[in-house]
């Protein structure tokens, strides 16, 4: 068999040698989950810039937001308030579409860091078409049962995740004393103890915590 002549063997152990450091460099703690989780978010934090910083704790409205803006300020948020639709009548894939399209310009970002989607959905997932409307906080906390609320915070989950948001902005945990205050009828109770009997919405919209959860890290595998 010919031999290579030496300049042809010394390239090809060049292209060997920078193949192999690329494979190290491309292993990055923050995306191995069997890392704790200290460890990841410490190794994300240190390789990012300052405006990858300030990028991921801003959150833009749905109405400013696109895949280009994700990409470009490095957005971690972004929120649908109150009547901020993609359009009338809008169906659940027109959401979900959106909502892909936004997480698309997340992830082709240098870090890939995956955005986060909120929307007001305080009383059933009420900013989507056709979506099941429930009373407002006022009228469930009339109810005094905890149990029918957590059920309730679980249907508006299902409804949520059915339209990719993962993330409401409920419930309020208010206790109104006050009916000049313009959001009283999102407080269950001018009684703190039928408010925080009320808060078993929470575990109903997230899941109910699995055994030997770690404490102080929050859980967000659920629904």
């Amino acid at each position: 068999m010919a031999r290579l002549p030496n300049f042809v063997g010394g390239f090809l152990v060049l292209i060997l040698c920078l193949a192999i450091a690329d494979a190290s460099d491309s292993y990055y703690k923050y995306k191995d989950p069997k890392q704790p989780i200290n460890v990841r978010i410490n190794d994300l934090v240190k390789r990012m810039t300052v405006e990858e910083k300030i990028g991921q704790m801003t959150q833009i409205d749905r109405t400013v937001a696109s895949n280009e803006v994700m990409k470009k300020y490095f957005i971690g948020s972004v929120l649908s308030g109150g009547g901020s639709v993609p359009s009338k009548k809008a169906s659940p894939e027109t959401w979900i579409d959106m909502v892909n399209d936004f997480q698309k310009g997340s992830l082709s970002t240098r870090l890939g860091i995956p955005m986060i989607y909120g929307i007001d959905a305080v009383h059933g997932h009420n900013n989507v078409y056709k979506a099941t409307i429930f009373p407002h906080n006022v009228g469930l906390g009339a109810t005094r049962d905890p149990q029918l609320v957590k059920r309730i915070g679980a249907a508006t989950a299902l409804e949520v995740r059915a339209t990719g948001i993962q993330y409401v902005f409920a419930p309020c945990i208010a206790v109104c004393r006050d009916p000049r205050w313009g959001r009283c009828f999102e407080s269950y109770s001018e009684d703190p103890k039928i408010v925080r009997a009320m808060t078993e919405i929470i575990p109903g919209l997230q899941g109910d915590l699995p055994p030997n959860t770690q404490k102080g890290v929050p859980y967000v595998a659920g629904q």
